[in-house]
């Protein structure tokens, strides 16, 4: 059925249609999972095994010695977590085996961000870098705060509509440092390079990236600030601080946030660092010690139990 296909990641457009996802769990429940599988019908963790930089090969070289460019741009693969305008906090699993997206639990009760007048859910694709982190045991030099210990975040500003787990490949325009809970939680601006709009948007003349947003999409990053200040007050806790009091820093800027992230992550995956809880399960990064086999990482995937639903033809 159609919704199956969806579900599954199947007959997406772009970098998705080199990958696919498999759901796993009944969806709006706790033992909801999202896993993905690569081109070869692998099964992979997104966090680790597809590359930060898009057109790069699944990876056999950290980083990327080629990457996918737009003009003078390089291209980053985004994973997808929560599409624009939903309000369930999906998220990669940093604490599983192959880390597949999860409904983010606390307290025991599945997580919902409210809506916050006039914005309805995430008011862009939310979503994460893969192989990047935000270690918590090192101190940002500009926020003077530790990292949140997960994937660098991403908020795409297009035009369409993603579906979670979907992998787009986008341009970066800047970022906001926010500051979350005394944590260090970057907010990468992207937009999808296939956008009507993207072309615009391209910091031409002393123009800086940042500016062409502000100018072709007006409010857009006004309401981003907003909303990350006053996202959690429904919840009960403070207003949210910010970096640079709220100042969206440049492409430059955000590029050299991302590259940093990367080493650390590559720390991480080359047991450099301490990771804690962070499962580092992986099928393709080469030299690794937590690289595992094909045949384990489907065992790890069918030992959850699968959920299949089926939806009548359309008219």
């Amino acid at each position: 059925s159609r919704l199956l296909l969806a579900a599954r990641g199947w007959g997406r457009l772009g970098a998705m249609s080199r990958y696919s996802t498999e759901q796993r769990g009944r969806p709006n429940s706790p033992d909801y999972r999202l896993y993905f599988k690569n081109a070869d019908g692998k099964y992979i963790s997104p966090f680790h095994d597809i590359p930060l930089f898009a057109g790069s090969k699944e990876d056999k070289e950290i980083p990327a010695k080629r990457s996918k460019t737009t003009g003078s741009e390089i291209l980053f693969n985004m994973i997808v977590e929560v599409p624009r305008w939903t309000n369930a906090k999906m998220e990669i699993a940093t604490e599983e085996p192959l880390n597949p997206i999860k409904h983010d639990i606390k307290k025991g009760r599945l997580r919902y961000v409210a809506n916050i007048f006039p914005h309805k859910g995430y008011i862009w694709n939310y979503g994460a870098f893969p192989q990047t982190w935000e270690d918590p045991n090192h101190t940002d030099n500009i926020t003077g705060c530790c990292g949140d210990n997960d994937p660098i975040d991403v908020c795409e500003i297009g035009s369409k509509v993603r579906s979670s787990g979907e992998i787009v490949q986008v341009k970066v325009l800047g970022v906001l440092g926010l500051v979350d809970e005394g944590e260090t939680d970057w907010k990468i601006i992207a937009i999808s390079a296939d956008d009507p709009e993207a072309q615009k948007i391209h910091g031409k003349y002393f123009y800086l990236y940042i500016d062409d947003v502000k100018k072709h999409k007006p409010g857009y990053l006004e309401a981003t600030v907003d909303w990350f200040q006053l996202y959690k007050i429904p919840d009960g806790k403070p207003e949210n601080h910010f970096a640079f009091n709220g100042e969206f820093k440049d492409k430059d800027f955000a590029v050299e946030i991302i590259k940093s992230t990367h080493e650390h992550w590559k720390a991480l995956l080359h047991k450099k660092v301490d990771g804690g809880t962070i499962k580092c399960t992986n099928v393709l990064v080469s030299g690794s010690p937590f690289c595992c086999s094909e045949e384990d990482a489907r065992s790890i995937v069918q030992s959850v139990r699968i959920f299949t639903f089926f939806s009548p033809p359309s008219p």
